[in-house]
């Protein structure tokens, strides 16, 4: 009887969570400012400024190294764009800590390349929006500017 329980329990969870919970794969191109500006935005993000690739900064004097940043998270009973900002937030505090202990000022030339679709722009970022999970990857590099 345990048994017949148990192998029942798994069955149902597999059939509510197995194909359907990954198979939505919505591709999503957001804007970068209104992360920024988000409540989550101004609490976490860290003093290291962030270029997108195409947005003008001040002349780089030291490149210390390219980097790339995966983040997910929880997209269960959030939208689409809230748990893309999450995301895209996560990875840009993992740049900016990368930064800080590189001794690095900035972070230019940002760009998405979420599951191999990329996207170069100076005022937006790529998520892809699942049912369960939002991801955003990112890659740059951490300079010194001129000052």
């Amino acid at each position: 009887m345990k048994r017949s329980i148990i192998v029942l329990a798994t069955s149902l969870a597999l059939v509510t969570i197995g194909p359907g919970a990954s198979g939505r794969a919505t591709f999503l191109d957001l804007d970068v400012q209104t992360a920024v500006a988000s409540s989550l935005g101004r609490e976490r993000l860290l003093g290291v400024p962030f270029y997108m690739k195409g947005q003008a900064h001040p002349a780089v004097v030291e490149d210390l190294g390219q980097l790339r940043s995966n983040k997910r998270t929880n997209a269960f009973n959030k939208s689409d764009e809230a748990a893309c900002q999450i995301a895209f937030l996560s990875a840009v505090i993992a740049f900016q800590e990368s930064a800080q202990a590189m001794d690095g000022d900035a972070i230019v030339d940002l760009r998405s390349i979420t599951k191999g679709n990329e996207l170069e722009s100076a005022t937006q970022y790529r998520c892809v929006a699942g049912n369960v999970v939002a991801n955003v990857a990112l890659s740059g590099r951490v300079v010194r500017l001129e000052k």
